[in-house]
């Protein structure tokens, strides 16, 4: 069968993709190879999905540490405003939260997912749940893409695969291969938006563990703080994620690195040693572990 157009990647980028084409009259393949579409948009802002942020274009492209005039052109023709309107107007209804983060009043990720599913079907997306083995070029123009049982014709193709950040999720990394087999030039990937794994085992053994209201600064082998954050983070069983976590992964200098955290960031020194004082008078006859349980939380004691 022949398409106008064919995306690649049943994500948000690309069920987004699909839908706004749909909407201009075009005839669209969506292929996703996963059972299911939106598997990472799921378990995003811990199930409750960051759908954007409630800001201007500039502040946007000021909050990209890396190459941002990249996306100079495609954030100003789909600035955060219209993401809003989109969703709003189709009935999954948003809110606005501390930092300007916008989540569904719903804080349930499938909202957002079932708001794009319909929207596909409204316009009349297909979706085959497949993956994709090659694409198919003539006299140098993409002309569709190969799956496991067919080919399928298109006069154009995107590719919305994402990274490859989480595997298990379908970000393997394929896009690139299939973008350099047509001769673009691929630029080594680097670690963005993602948890940190962290040498030593403190951080493992205080797996399960997530602090709120601690100031998160990443520290460069000189010495030189290259990010510094405040709100939450989480030990788990590699190292350390959470917003602040995440948000630094971004900004990852080259070599080897540190994470310093305050865990009592509105605290000045003299404050802070008055009331580790305090506690240590108070709980004098305690064990020096015991006596610490106010202060913080049991498992970092050790």
């Amino acid at each position: 069968m022949k398409y106008d157009g064919i995306v690649i990647g049943g994500g948000p980028a690309g069920m987004f993709a699909a839908i706004t084409a749909a909407k201009q009259g075009s005839k669209v393949l969506l292929i996703e190879k996963n059972d299911r579409l939106g598997k990472k948009l799921l378990i995003t802002g811990k199930g409750r999905c960051n759908v954007t942020n409630n800001c201007s274009v500039q502040e946007v492209l000021q909050n990209i540490p890396r190459n941002s005039r990249f996306l100079f052109s495609a954030i100003h023709a789909c600035p955060s405003e219209y993401v809003i309107n989109f969703f709003n107007d189709n009935g999954c209804l948003l809110k606005t939260e501390r930092g300007n983060r916008v989540f569904p009043v719903t804080d349930r990720s499938a909202s957002v997912l079932d708001c794009l599913k319909q929207q596909l079907h409204r316009y009349g997306v297909k979706v085959l749940n497949q993956t994709v083995v090659d694409i198919l070029t003539q006299d140098s123009q993409v002309c569709g893409v190969i799956t496991p049982t067919e080919k399928h014709l298109a006069d154009w193709v995107i590719l919305a695969t994402g990274g490859k950040s989480y595997p298990a999720t379908g970000s393997t990394g394929q896009g690139y291969s299939m973008a350099e087999k047509l001769g673009h030039t691929i630029i080594p990937p680097v670690g963005s938006l993602v948890p940190l794994e962290t040498e030593g085992t403190d951080c493992q053994d205080m797996q399960g563990l997530s602090l709120k209201n601690v100031s998160v600064k990443l520290v460069d082998a000189k010495g030189k703080t290259v990010y510094s954050d405040f709100g939450e983070l989480l030990f788990t069983h590699f190292g350390v994620s959470g917003p602040t976590i995440l948000s630094a992964s971004a900004h990852l200098p080259a070599g080897s690195c540190s994470i310093v955290i305050d865990l009592k960031p509105a605290l000045d020194e003299n404050k802070l040693d008055e009331r580790i004082l305090r506690d240590l008078a108070l709980f004098k006859n305690r064990s020096m572990e015991n006596a610490l349980t106010d202060l913080l939380p049991r498992s970092m004691i050790p």
